[in-house]
C-alpha cells in the first residue's frame, strides 16, 4: 500500500488509529505548542531525509496561511494531540513557525479604575 493512500472503512471512518500515525509517541519534543499558539508553513523544500507521511504533508498545506492549533485540528479531523505531535515534527525540520499566543493584558489596580470613575463622575 503506498502512502498515498489512507485506509478508510465507509461506516467506521478511519480505521488507522491516532498511536499509529504518530509513532507511538504521545508528546511533542517543543513546549510551544498551545492550542492557541499560531503556525504557518515557512516555504522551506522538504528535506529529501524528512521522513513525512500523509498526515505531515495533510497538515503543511492546511497552515500555508497563520491559524491556531486548535482549528487546524479541527479541519484535519484529527485529534489535538495528534496534531501537536504531527506539527512538533514539522517544526523539528524547519517547515513550519509557531507563535505562542499573546498573554492576556494584565488587569488594571482597583485604585485606578477607582480614580477613573471619579474623575468620570467629577466631569
Amino acid at each position: 500500500m503506498t502512502d498515498d493512500v489512507e485506509w478508510i472503512d465507509e461506516e467506521a471512518g478511519p480505521v488507522v488509529r491516532p498511536y499509529a500515525m504518530t509513532g507511538g509517541r504521545t508528546r511533542t519534543s517543543s513546549s510551544s505548542l498551545d492550542l492557541l499558539s499560531m503556525a504557518v508553513a515557512t516555504g522551506a523544500p522538504i528535506p529529501a531525509a524528512a521522513n513525512l507521511g500523509l498526515q505531515h504533508r495533510r497538515l503543511l498545506g492546511l497552515v500555508r496561511r497563520a491559524r491556531p492549533i486548535v482549528e487546524i485540528a479541527s479541519d484535519a479531523g484529527l485529534p489535538i494531540g495528534v496534531v501537536k505531535v504531527l506539527l512538533g515534527d514539522l517544526l523539528d525540520q524547519g517547515l513550519i513557525l509557531v507563535r505562542s499566543p499573546i498573554p492576556a493584558a494584565s488587569v488594571p489596580a482597583d485604585s485606578l479604575l477607582k480614580e477613573l470613575i471619579s474623575g468620570l463622575r467629577a466631569l
